[in-house]
C-alpha cells in the first residue's frame, strides 16, 4: 500500500488542529511520525482512519482517491489503529475483544467462538507472548492488554498499521520482540506508522520520519540522515538543553527523614525499608513483575501491606488512601486513562479532585477553584482553550499536566509519581523535570517511580532498584550509571557476588 495525504486541514470551529499538512507511506516502510502533545500527529491519524473528515485536503492510496473516509471503509482498506488509550471491554475474552465487530459466523448467523479462539491464539503464539485467547481481559495487565490491541491489528492481515505509543506500558524484551514483529511484517510489504516520544524507538525501528509542530507540517527524511539531537530541535523549535538539572553540591541525605519505610510487604513486594530525607528525589525502578508498580500503590494505601509507614514521626494506620492524603501524601498515578483522570468531567473540575478530598467542609467555591487551576496552568503551561471544556478535549500530555496540577494543590510532603512522563512529549518532560526539581528546593520529598535511566538521571538524588519484590540496590548518585541500575535490575549483581 503507497498512502499519499496532501494538503490536508483540520479545523474544530476556530481552532486549527492542521493547516495544509502533507505526508506519505511507501510499502513495507516503517515510517515515524513526531510530534509534541498537540502538534496534530492524532489528529491525522484520525482524518486517515475516518473518525473525523478533513476541512480539506486529500488522501491517496495506491494512487487512488478516497471520498469519505470511514472507520468501516478505513478497515476494508486494510488500515488499523492502534490508540494509545487502550480499546478494550474488560469483561469480554481476549479473542472476542480481537473480532468484536467483525466475529466468524458459522451457518450466516451463529458465531463460531471456537474457530475464533483457535486463529486468535494463533496470532498470540506467533507473537511469542504467553496470553491465553480465552482468559478475560479483566486478568489481563496493562502490559498484556497492550499485547493484544496489537494482536488484533495483526489478526487480520492489515497493510498498513497505526501505532501511537504502543510501547508505554511493554518492558525491553516484549519491545525488542515488538520490533522483530514489525521487521517481519515490513518484509511481506506491510507498512507502519509508528508514533512515539522514545527517541531510542524511533531510530531502532523507524525507516523515515515526519515532524509536525503546532499542526504544521516541519520536515520528513530519513532516519539514517539526523541524530537524536536534531530530531528534538526539529520537535520543539529550538535547541533542547540536555544539562543537568540536579545541583549535586547539596546533599538531601543531611536533613530531616521525613517519610519512614520499614518492612513493607505487599502482594508482590517483601520486606522493603527505606528512609525519604526532606527536599530528596528518590528514583525506584525495576523490571516489569519486580513489584516497583505495587509498592507505589501500597505507599498510597491503594493495596493492601503489612509492615509501617511513618510519616514525620508519626505512623499511618490505618494506610488507607483518604489517610495518606490527609497526613500530606499526593500521588500522580500512571496510566492516566483508567487512574488518573474522571472523562465525564470539566477540566477544572479534574483539576480540584484531590483538594474536594482533603478540604474541609461541603461547599464548592467556584471562584477558588477557578484561579487554583488558573495558577497551575501558567506555571505548567496547560494548553486549554476553556477550563469548563471536558478533560477528554485535551491531548494526553495536557491531561497528565492537569493531573500533576491537581496533587500541586494539596500541599502535600511527600509527593508519589508513578511514571509521571508517561506519553509526554520531550519538551512537556523536561518541564516536569524541571518542577520536581523545583519542588524539592522548595523542601517537598519526592518518590519517582520509573524504567528509563536518562529521566531517573535529570532529576534524582539516589536510585532504589528492586528485583524479584526485593530491594536489590540503593545507588547513590555519584555511582548512577545505566550499568550499575541495569545490573541491579537484572540481578547480574548477585551472580557476581556468588
Amino acid at each position: 500500500m503507497f498512502l499519499e495525504m496532501k494538503q490536508i486541514s483540520k479545523e474544530f470551529g476556530p481552532v486549527k488542529a492542521l493547516t495544509d499538512v502533507s505526508f506519505s507511506v511507501g510499502p513495507g516502510e516503517i515510517h515515524g511520525l513526531l510530534g509534541e502533545n498537540g502538534a496534530g500527529k492524532t489528529t491525522l491519524m484520525n482524518v486517515l482512519s475516518g473518525t473525523f473528515p478533513p476541512t480539506s485536503g486529500e488522501i491517496f492510496i495506491d494512487g487512488k482517491k478516497m471520498e469519505h473516509m470511514t472507520p468501516r471503509k478505513s478497515t476494508m482498506l486494510g488500515i488499523r489503529f492502534i490508540h494509545q488509550e487502550l480499546n478494550l471491554c474488560n469483561d469480554l475474552t481476549v479473542y472476542e475483544n480481537m473480532y468484536l465487530g467483525e466475529e466468524i459466523l458459522r451457518n450466516g448467523c451463529l458465531i463460531n467462538k471456537k474457530e475464533m479462539a483457535r486463529r486468535a491464539q494463533e496470532v498470540l503464539d506467533g507473537m511469542n507472548v504467553k496470553i491465553n485467547a480465552v482468559s478475560v481481559v479483566s486478568q489481563l495487565d496493562q502490559a498484556q492488554k497492550q499485547l493484544v490491541e496489537i494482536a488484533k491489528a495483526l489478526l487480520f492481515r492489515s497493510e498498513l498499521i497505526i501505532m501511537d505509543e504502543p510501547t508505554t506500558a511493554l518492558n525491553n524484551h516484549e519491545i525488542e520482540n515488538l520490533f522483530e514483529i514489525m521487521r517481519a511484517l515490513k518484509q511481506q510489504g506491510v507498512s507502519f506508522i509508528y508514533i512515539s516520544h522514545k527517541m531510542p524507538e524511533l531510530f531502532a525501528v523507524c525507516d523515515k520520519y515526519t515532524v509536525l509542530r503546532d499542526g504544521m507540517f516541519i520536515q520528513s527524511g530519513h532516519f539514517a540522515e539526523i541524530d537524536e539531537h536534531g530530531a528534538t530541535e526539529l520537535l520543539i523549535g529550538k535547541a533542547f538543553v540536555d544539562a543537568n538539572l540536579k545541583d549535586d553540591s547539596c546533599s538531601p541525605a543531611d536533613t530531616e527523614v521525613v517519610l519512614s519505610v520499614r518492612g513493607l510487604t505487599g502482594k508482590t513486594f517483601h520486606d522493603v525499608s527505606f528512609e525519604l530525607h526532606r527536599g530528596e528525589v528518590i528514583a525506584v525502578t525495576g523490571l516489569q513483575g519486580a513489584g516497583s508498580a505495587e509498592l507505589a500503590e501500597a505507599l498510597f494505601g491503594a493495596s493492601a501491606s503489612t509492615g509501617e509507614i511513618v510519616l514525620n514521626g508519626r505512623r499511618l494506620k490505618p494506610v488507607t488512601i483518604r489517610n495518606a492524603m490527609r497526613s500530606g501524601i499526593a500521588m500522580v498515578p500512571c496510566n492516566r486513562k483508567e487512574r488518573g483522570i474522571f472523562p465525564d468531567l470539566s477540566i477544572q473540575n479534574n483539576h480540584s479532585m484531590a483538594g474536594f478530598v482533603i478540604r474541609k467542609g461541603m461547599a464548592v467555591h467556584e471562584k477558588v477553584e477557578r484561579q487554583s487551576f488558573e495558577g497551575n496552568r501558567k506555571k505548567l503551561e496547560i494548553k486549554v482553550d476553556s477550563p469548563k471544556d471536558p478533560i477528554t478535549s485535551l491531548s494526553g500530555g495536557n491531561q497528565q499536566k492537569v493531573i500533576v496540577g491537581r496533587w500541586l494543590e494539596t500541599d502535600a510532603d511527600v509527593f508519589i509519581m508513578d511514571n509521571p512522563t508517561q506519553g509526554i512529549d520531550v519538551g512537556a518532560k523536561y518541564q516536569i523535570y524541571k518542577l520536581i526539581v523545583e519542588l524539592a528546593r522548595q523542601g517537598k520529598s519526592i518518590l519517582v517511580f520509573s524504567t528509563e535511566f536518562p529521566e531517573i538521571w535529570h532529576i534524582a538524588d539516589r536510585c532504589i532498584v528492586m528485583y524479584k519484590g526485593r530491594v536489590n540496590g540503593d545507588i547513590p548518585r555519584s555511582s548512577l550509571t545505566e550499568v550499575s541500575m541495569m545490573a541491579y535490575s537484572t540481578g547480574s549483581n548477585l551472580e557476581v557476588r556468588r
